[in-house]
């Protein structure tokens, strides 16, 4: 539920940047009103309400309320914008490779990233001098803040390359003028070390829906072990969450996106959204925004499955009608977010961040790249079955290797993966630029179309920070 913190606001772009700013959509709680946070967290209470705000900064609309999940699919070969020119052309521009600086979407979430992590600096910077009744309850809280903190740095590196790393609390914003932009490296460096201490600190279970527990971290630094190709890494982590025993594959497809089967055992880390809650705030808006132009009230067609996407299904996978609609007028939609049951912006849909097929598939690439293809055929045809596919028997690594990431485009579809699989695995600029001339497209990309632009009000606010070529 909202939260309301005031006397913690912020001036300038880079402030904007660095600031704890109101919080909204949070797990739930006492409303906080007129209190400086000079003032604030003091007590186990204070501090949980305040972790709450962290936790809502992931619903925002830069990150997981509406904007990341288009960042990481729409340049890619998945998705498209059915109307470029709707909502001033953010979203259209990263459709046709043509993203400007002034670009909305990449500001806000830049922004909403780094309010998280000031908000994660903040709990990490004060909670061990505060009293907790259960002192296992203060290091899960830490962990909490280290897997959230890694995640968004990881966002930020994967869309910008080098970003400004800030890992203490900060009162004086000023004091990170001139610092500029870190190298990646060492971005990644900061990642991992959170996400090692995380997995050390969070426990195996939580009776909380949306709170982070041991297996998150595990498989997101396996992710992360992956995007560095580190593959050894990769594979120890994540057999560490197959053997956990805490997941398992549904049976059917269509059960992991129902509104009535929310947080299910398939379901690693959930960003939470609910209809009908808090005068109908608590929704989501991503429903109405990636729903075809004319099916509801307010659709903009953003971030829709192309056409080519739909036809890699086979007839008989269950995923086809699962994942996937097709209007009457032959437009696909993503089905894993569902109509809200009160406004079109009120959608009920958690966006998950993290689930078991994912880890299923990267470990199977994982096996593949140390040259193990029997295991890798083993992880993939675990999530090629509960599609109702036949098993994959080719041999060699290089057709596995296919084999896979086709699996995680008709899997991971809508989930914001693609692009960043394609960058990771060095083939965005052929695979799009194919995918570009297969469809009459003229747009062709080159290495400086892999990152996106820094925002221009943060260079604005500090010129240290430079622009990408």
């Amino acid at each position: 539920m909202k939260k309301i913190i005031n006397k913690i606001g912020y001036t300038g772009s880079l402030l904007c940047l660095l600031a704890i700013a109101s919080c909204t959509k949070e797990l739930n709680q006492q409303p906080i009103t007129s209190k400086s946070l000079g003032n604030f967290l003091n007590t186990e209470t204070e501090v949980e309400e305040y972790i709450n705000a962290v936790y809502g900064t992931l619903q925002s609309n830069g990150l997981y309320g509406l904007y990341l999940p288009a960042i990481g699919e729409i340049p890619s070969d998945n998705t498209f914008d059915e109307v470029p020119a709707n909502d001033g052309g953010m979203y259209g521009q990263l459709d046709q490779f043509t993203t400007v600086a002034s670009n909305g979407m990449l500001s806000d979430f830049w922004k909403n990233s780094y309010q998280g992590i000031q908000r994660a600096n903040t709990v990490l910077n004060r909670v061990d001098g505060i009293a907790y009744t259960v002192s296992a309850n203060k290091q899960a809280r830490k962990g909490e803040m280290h897997f959230i903190r890694a995640l968004l740095y990881f966002n930020l590196v994967r869309v910008f390359g080098d970003v400004p790393l800030v890992t203490k609390e900060t009162s004086n914003p000023n004091e990170f003028f001139g610092q500029g932009r870190t190298s990646k490296d060492l971005v990644y460096a900061q990642i991992t070390t959170d996400l090692t201490n995380a997995i050390q600190e969070l426990p195996v279970n939580t009776s909380t829906q949306g709170k982070a527990i041991k297996t998150a971290a595990q498989s997101l630094l396996g992710k992360v072990y992956l995007t560095l190709g580190k593959f050894s890494e990769s594979k120890r982590v994540l057999t560490d969450v197959v053997a956990s025993g805490k997941h398992q594959l549904l049976n059917d497809p269509a059960d992991i996106f129902s509104l009535n089967n929310k947080n299910n055992s398939e379901i690693i880390f959930a960003v939470q959204f609910a209809s009908g809650l808090n005068g109908n705030s608590e929704g989501s808006s991503a429903y109405q925004q990636f729903s075809p132009s004319g099916s509801i009230s307010g659709a903009k067609g953003h971030n829709l499955p192309t056409k080519s996407f739909y036809q890699l299904y086979n007839a008989g996978d269950k995923r086809k009608n699962a994942y996937v609609g097709v209007t009457t007028a032959g437009t696909p939609f993503s089905t894993k977010l569902k109509a809200s049951t009160t406004t079109p912006v009120d959608g009920g849909s958690n966006f998950v961040v993290l689930r078991y097929a994912d880890v299923l598939l990267m470990l199977a690439e994982s096996e593949n790249e140390l040259g193990n293809q029997e295991n890798a055929k083993n992880f993939l045809n675990l999530v090629r079955r509960r599609a109702g596919l036949a098993d994959f028997t080719q041999q060699g690594q290089t057709e596995l290797r296919a084999a896979i990431m086709l699996e995680r485009r008709l899997e991971l579809i809508g989930e914001g993966d693609r692009w960043f699989d394609l960058l990771r695995t060095n083939t965005a600029i052929t695979v799009m630029n194919a995918w570009f001339a297969s469809q009459n497209i003229t747009t062709r990309i080159a290495s400086r179309d892999l990152l996106q632009p820094i925002p221009q009000d943060q260079i604005d606010t500090d010129p240290s920070i430079k622009q990408n070529p």
